[in-house]
């Protein structure tokens, strides 16, 4: 049977592929980004109580009233906007959902959506699912910033969505309030719409914060923000997300949503919505965890032949090995890493046109004896 594939270019997510190659041989899995430790154990005694009193079936397609609302109380807590939880959090099975339903939404054929490269691998996909092109800018080299200028340049009539995101995977910088100057200069006028992947919204470093599109009233109005329980809970298994939009952007997320999942597990809402409201000491306190991560893993590897600066934001930390290999591609690289014993992510999967960086990505969600045994392969190499 012939099948004219309407995604010719996809094939298995280089995430999968390496976490299959980590299993294979045996590695340590700094690839793929999940926690190898458990969520917080009144969390999972949450959802057994739940799952215990029956809401077993279906919950409502926008979401548990109750996890709308912690939504909405959480949001005003971290930014001082308090959006309407009926009408305005819609509670979805992943981000990865929230971005599908969005791009779905009001993308149609011949429109234009610009994706900064690297680029998480699920924009792509969506966009040209419904017809439309995704542009590919390059965020600065070094610092990885927005490139407002090409931005400006790139802006024309067919453009009917921006992507950004922020902590940005995979190279972990966090916009500045500068860059969200630029960005509302730029689309003042239009009817360009927004997209904010902010799935790592509470992990960010160095006494820095997150400057979420939601405290923008400019930018909040044309923008769908998307979020990721997944990310903040070490959850990531339980696909949980949301999106926060404006009323005329969720009625029309939420007629796609209904037909991709309808809705989200029952128990496990609930169950995150009781969290949020007796224990957000949790999220505000993950920005420390994090970084105590982060610093035991960059410490341990001062001492390896990798070249890095430590990440601003996200478990995700960028290194470059061409003090090692610099004949083989990433990929390539990746693949021989994998054999010595520990498995990253090749950056080049993350753009249309690869630079000429040798850089792969190390996942430090882990406990601290899995990134103490991980630097000291690493540092054997």
């Amino acid at each position: 049977m012939h099948i004219d594939s309407k995604l010719p270019k996809v094939g298995t997510t280089i995430f999968t592929r390496m976490s299959q190659l980590a299993a294979e041989k045996n590695a340590i899995n700094l690839s793929q980004g999940f926690p190898d430790f458990d969520s917080p154990r009144e969390l999972l005694e949450r959802v057994n109580f739940y799952l215990q009193q029956g809401l077993n079936q279906y919950a409502p397609m926008t979401g548990a009233p109750s996890l709308r609302q912690a939504i909405a109380e959480k949001t005003q807590r971290c930014y001082d906007v308090l959006p309407d939880a009926e009408s305005e959090i819609t509670v979805t099975s992943g981000a990865t959902e929230a971005i599908f339903a969005a791009i779905s939404a009001v993308i149609r054929q011949g429109d234009e959506v610009i994706v900064f490269d690297p680029a998480y691998d699920s924009y792509e996909p969506a966009i040209e699912l419904n017809g439309g092109t995704a542009v590919h800018l390059q965020l600065n080299s070094g610092d990885f910033s927005l490139p407002l200028d090409t931005l400006a340049q790139a802006i024309n009539t067919r453009t009917r969505m921006v992507i950004i995101n922020s902590p940005h995977n995979p190279s972990g910088a966090v916009l500045s309030e500068t860059e969200l100057d630029g960005l509302e200069k730029l689309l003042a006028g239009t009817e360009i719409l927004l997209l904010s992947d902010e799935v790592y919204e509470h992990i960010y470093f160095n006494g820095s914060q997150h400057h979420s599109v939601l405290t923008r009233p400019a930018l909040a109005s044309r923008s769908f923000v998307v979020s990721s329980f997944g990310k903040t809970l070490h959850t990531t298994g339980w696909k949980l997300g949301y999106c926060v939009a404006p009323e005329a952007l969720s009625k029309e997320l939420r007629k796609v949503h209904q037909y991709l999942t309808f809705s989200s597990v029952h128990p496990m809402q609930c169950a995150v919505a009781d969290y949020l409201q007796t224990h957000p000491e949790h999220y505000l306190q993950l920005p420390a965890f994090y970084e105590a991560k982060r610093d035991l893993f960059c410490s341990l590897m001062q001492k390896s032949r990798f070249k890095f600066s430590t990440t601003a934001g996200t478990y995700f930390q960028l290194m470059d090995y061409s003090a090692i290999d610099d004949q083989k591609s990433d990929i390539e690289f990746a693949d021989w890493l994998t054999e010595q014993g520990v498995a990253a992510i090749p950056i080049s999967v993350f753009y249309q046109q690869p630079p000429a960086q040798k850089l792969i990505r190390f996942c430090f969600a882990k406990e601290d004896n899995t990134l103490e045994k991980a630097a000291e392969i690493l540092c054997k190499i």
